[in-house]
C-alpha cells in the first residue's frame, strides 16, 4: 500500500510539473533534431540573456548570430538569421494538457510560413487537426463589375506562386495571415494588384482546442 501511495504522488508531481511547464522550459528542452541552428546551449542562454536585461543574441551552430526578440511564458520569437525567424506559442487543450505551435518564416525575398503542432514533449501533430490554412482566394475581395473582373484575372496571372506570412500574437492565442505573392512581383504590378486584397491579415483565433477564422465581409 505505501508503495502505491508513492507511486501516485509520484505521479502527481510529474503531471503538475506538465501543468507548471513554461515554453522556456520547452524551447531548452527542444530536440536537435527540430532545432538544427541553434544548440541546447544557445536556447538557454536566450532566456538567461533576457532576464537579466541583456540583448540575447547567441553565435548559432554556423558561427552566426540570432536572437531571441520576445520572450514570455507562452510566447517566443526568434530571428534565426537575417532571412529566417521562429515564433512558438503554448495553447491550451484543457487543464493539464498544451500543444504548441511553430511558425517558420523564410525571406527569399518575399516571406512564406510554415505552420506546425507539437505536443509538450515535441512529438509533430497534424497540422490539418488544429489548422486550416486560408485559401489564395481568402484574400482577394470580390469585384462587383465586369470589367473589374477582367482586371484581376489578368493581374491574377503573374502571382503565379501562392505565399503565406502566418504571425503569432505574444498577447492572444491567435495567428494572422498576410498574402505575401505580390512582394516579389514588380512595384508596378504588385500595386494594381493590392486593390484587389483585403487591407488587413486574416486572423484566426483559439477556440476549443483549434484555430477557427473571424469573419469580414470580402466584397469591392
Amino acid at each position: 500500500m505505501k508503495r502505491i501511495v508513492i507511486g501516485l504522488a509520484l505521479i502527481l508531481c510529474y503531471a503538475c510539473g506538465l501543468r507548471s511547464q513554461d515554453l522556456k522550459s520547452l524551447f531548452v528542452a527542444l530536440p536537435d533534431s527540430l532545432s538544427p541552428l541553434l544548440t541546447e546551449v544557445n536556447r538557454a542562454d536566450f532566456g538567461d540573456f533576457l532576464a537579466s536585461n541583456m540583448k540575447a543574441e547567441v553565435k548559432n551552430r554556423f558561427g552566426n548570430i540570432s536572437e531571441m526578440t520576445r520572450l514570455t511564458d507562452d510566447y517566443l520569437s526568434v530571428r534565426l538569421t537575417s532571412a529566417s525567424t521562429l515564433e512558438m506559442k503554448l495553447l491550451p487543450m484543457n487543464d493539464s494538457v498544451n500543444v504548441v505551435c511553430v511558425v517558420k518564416t523564410y525571406m527569399a525575398p518575399a516571406a512564406d510560413s510554415k505552420v506546425s503542432f507539437f505536443t509538450s514533449d515535441w512529438k509533430e501533430l497534424p497540422a490539418g487537426d488544429y489548422l486550416q490554412l486560408p485559401l489564395e482566394t481568402d484574400f482577394y475581395l470580390s469585384p462587383q463589375t465586369e470589367a473589374g473582373k477582367d482586371s484581376l484575372d489578368n493581374l491574377r496571372s503573374y502571382a503565379d506562386m501562392y505565399l503565406l506570412k502566418a504571425e503569432l500574437s505574444a498577447e492572444s492565442p491567435s495567428i494572422s495571415f498576410v498574402y505575401s505573392t505580390p512582394d516579389y512581383l514588380d512595384k508596378g504590378t504588385a500595386d494594381k494588384l493590392k486593390a484587389y486584397l483585403r487591407s488587413c491579415p486574416l486572423r484566426y483565433e483559439w477556440s476549443a482546442g483549434k484555430f477557427v477564422r473571424k469573419e469580414d465581409s470580402g466584397n469591392i
